[in-house]
């Protein structure tokens, strides 16, 4: 069956960084848009920033473009997600998405579980 499991996510300074990772499995992962998307404690899902099935175009909401770089490795079925000067309302639990590049939640067929990110000095 279809699976996104997130990892990489903890505790970082403001300013600093991390790399979320979100590995697909039971789909062709190749041949799906994917996304991240967030939901920050008491405040609705978010969606962060989309990339096409082949990796060559992506899409980042205003509040992280600039600091934030989507990926993916097909070969791996591997999704990532790399995190540069962290602010502290970027603390959220960070979701992988599958089916879209947009903020158009109902888009999205299948999540993850979710990998929490707190940014705190």
């Amino acid at each position: 069956q279809v699976q996104l499991v997130e990892s990489g996510g903890g505790l970082a300074q403001p300013g600093g960084s991390l790399r979320l990772s979100c590995a697909a499995s039971g789909f062709s992962f190749r041949s799906y848009d994917m996304s991240w998307a967030r939901q920050a404690p008491g405040k609705g899902l978010e969606w962060v920033s989309g990339i096409y099935r082949d990796g060559r175009d992506t899409y980042y909401a205003d509040s992280v473009k600039g600091r934030f770089t989507i990926s993916r490795d097909n070969a791996k079925s591997m999704l990532y997600l790399q995190m540069n000067s962290l602010k502290p309302e970027d603390t959220a639990l960070y979701y992988c998405a599958r089916g879209g590049v947009g903020p158009t939640l109902g888009e999205y067929d299948y999540w993850g579980h979710g990998t929490q990110v707190t940014v705190s000095s």
